[in-house]
């Protein structure tokens, strides 16, 4: 008889986790579900490329509908996994039927948080985290239309960028006092509002929304200060939580996502977690870390795979993030402290220049980039050599930083 491996969820960590097994050898009974009614696709496209009609639908696409059928896999799509028996090896799905597995992987990615403001079920308030979001937001994304976006993260950002360049009125809405506060610090996040502003945003920092009006539909955003702000859309993008419900009902050990080791093993036997839902033990920070970006998906759905076949490989790749903001792209890796040094290495007012954090020994924490491309790698690398450097030589922009990662300090 053969192994059954089922895998739960329909984004790029379960779809890149059953190309791998596929690719590795694994010639038993494989079994994607998805909980939508699309072909398993990634995130991105849907606040960058395709929400800015610049990317075709097919784009987010993991895979052609014709792999999954040249490789075996049967895809079972706009069916969702309702219970998992742990003991029993089986699977319940909402349409009645059951699925036995020796190894499961659940790669549930994460849901949009809906914070309790009166007036967020009205029409025209959107998330976005689906395909059916994003199709949504192009369709409300129009010349001369009117957006408020409540939440400027990463979400809410490329979204007021998407709105924007879709000729739409944007006003971006955040609690904090700049855009990005919390990821990025006042100084990052402050670049990033006076490029939106410079864009035709309006951005409104500090201040908090106290409810959405409208007579059934979407017509303004009362602010806790008083003001109002006339809209036609708004977009909430105030972060994800892990959809662990499938998990913390079988059992398994849930804190901030689903716990892992750092080779992707449930407390359960025979159960594996991936992606945005998966907090896992890394090995280099030597601790549990939880990453909802598209890079950890794309890398943890083939270390689960291994680990599903036996073939033990820590996951110890750096966090990793990008965003595409009008003409600023950027690039994020590691893992900082907000109690981190910020140096700045290159002028912000120029658009091209670098971040890096660093911590109390002087040692790169992590670091980014605007618009200074095929550099990333030598700012992983300065992380992980571990070293203090200096701050002096770090500043300056005709010392190499693959330099500073080899030079004593």
């Amino acid at each position: 008889m053969t192994d059954t491996f089922v895998i739960v969820g329909g984004g790029l960590a379960g779809a890149k986790a059953a190309e791998t097994l596929r690719e590795e050898g694994f010639a038993g009974r494989l079994v994607l579900i998805a909980a939508e009614d699309e072909l398993p696709y990634e995130r991105p496209p849907l606040s960058k490329g395709y929400l800015l009609g610049s990317a075709p639908r097919e784009e987010a696409q993991v895979h052609p509908r014709e792999f999954y059928g040249e490789h075996d896999i049967e895809l079972l799509a706009g069916v969702a996994a309702t219970a998992v028996d742990v003991v029993e090896h089986r699977l319940a799905l909402a349409d009645g039927r059951s699925v036995t597995y020796d190894r499961l992987l659940i790669a549930t990615g994460a849901v949009p948080r809906r914070p309790p403001i009166p007036g967020i079920d009205l029409d025209g308030v959107h998330t976005l985290r689906t395909l059916a979001d994003s199709d949504a937001l192009r369709a409300a994304f129009q010349p001369g239309g009117s957006v408020a976006v409540i939440g400027a993260g990463w979400i809410g950002c490329e979204v007021a960028a998407a709105a924007r360049t879709h000729g739409a009125d944007v006003v971006l809405v955040e609690r904090a006092a700049t855009p990005l506060h919390a990821v990025l610090g006042p100084e990052l996040g402050g670049w990033f509002g006076d490029l939106h502003a410079a864009h035709g945003v309006r951005v409104l920092t500090g201040v908090a929304v106290e409810r959405i009006a409208g007579a059934g539909r979407v017509e303004a955003v009362r602010l806790g200060g008083g003001d109002t702000i006339e809209c036609d859309a708004v977009v909430v993008g105030v972060g994800v939580a892990p959809d662990t419900t499938l998990a913390a009902a079988a059992g398994l050990q849930i804190d901030d996502g689903i716990v892992v080791d750092e080779h992707l093993r449930t407390s359960a036997p025979d159960v594996f977690a991936a992606g945005d839902v998966a907090n896992a033990f890394h090995p280099y920070y030597g601790r549990h870390v939880r990453v909802e970006h598209w890079a950890n998906a794309l890398n943890q759905g083939p270390v689960a795979a291994r680990s599903m076949l036996g073939r033990d490989e820590p996951y110890d790749r750096l966090p990793y993030f990008f965003t595409d903001q009008y003409d600023a792209g950027m690039e994020y890796t590691g893992l900082h402290d907000p109690h981190d040094t910020l140096i700045l290495r290159g002028a912000p007012a120029d658009a091209a220049f670098h971040a890096l954090w660093l911590d109390a020994e002087r040692r790169v924490t992590a670091g980014m980039h605007i618009n200074q491309w095929d550099t990333i790698e030598s700012v992983e690398r300065l992380i992980r050599a571990g070293a203090p450097v200096d701050l002096e030589r770090l500043a300056d922009t005709d010392t190499e930083l693959d330099a500073l990662a080899r030079a004593p300090s």
